[in-house]
């Protein structure tokens, strides 16, 4: 587990879509560098948003993306290098291979060790902020050191 890296990304707005709107820039920059990722939403709403807003967050910007289905599992045949899950689907084991994990949920996900990259997103709602934290302290307490980024 020592080899997860584990990033906070704190942003100052407060609005719905802040988080998301920073996870699919985050999404867009790993997916051009290569990689496979996967974005754990907190429920199939948020899911849902993040979906829509992947292919109409920015004029261009091309991600291209699969919602896990109830099982978990993305739909059949699909090599997207984006997948969606949520919490509230019961996730247990996302498809594997996948280079980071983008947390949207307010809890750490059980499977969070499978991932060499961890991003955790924080807004700036007090709720927000106290659930960051949070999930701050657990992974210290896995042993893990977070590094902070203040994003403007």
């Amino acid at each position: 587990m020592s080899a997860t890296r584990v990033s906070f990304y704190v942003l100052n707005g407060t609005e719905g879509t802040t988080r998301l709107g920073y996870a699919c820039r985050l999404a867009e920059k790993a997916y051009k560098l290569k990689n496979r990722i996967h974005a754990h939403a907190r429920d199939a709403q948020m899911a849902s948003a993040l979906d829509v807003l992947l292919w109409t967050f920015r004029q261009g910007s091309f991600v291209p993306h699969e919602r896990l289905t109830s099982s978990g599992q993305p739909p059949a045949k699909s090599a997207a290098p984006v997948t969606i899950g949520s919490a509230e689907a019961g996730e247990e084991a996302p498809p594997p291979g996948a280079d980071l994990l983008i947390n949207l949920a307010d809890e750490v996900p059980a499977f969070f060790a499978r991932y060499p990259r961890i991003a955790e997103i924080i807004d700036g709602s007090p709720a927000g902020r106290e659930a960051g934290r949070a999930r701050h302290r657990f992974y210290r307490e896995q042993g893990l050191e977070p590094e902070t980024h203040e994003v403007s």
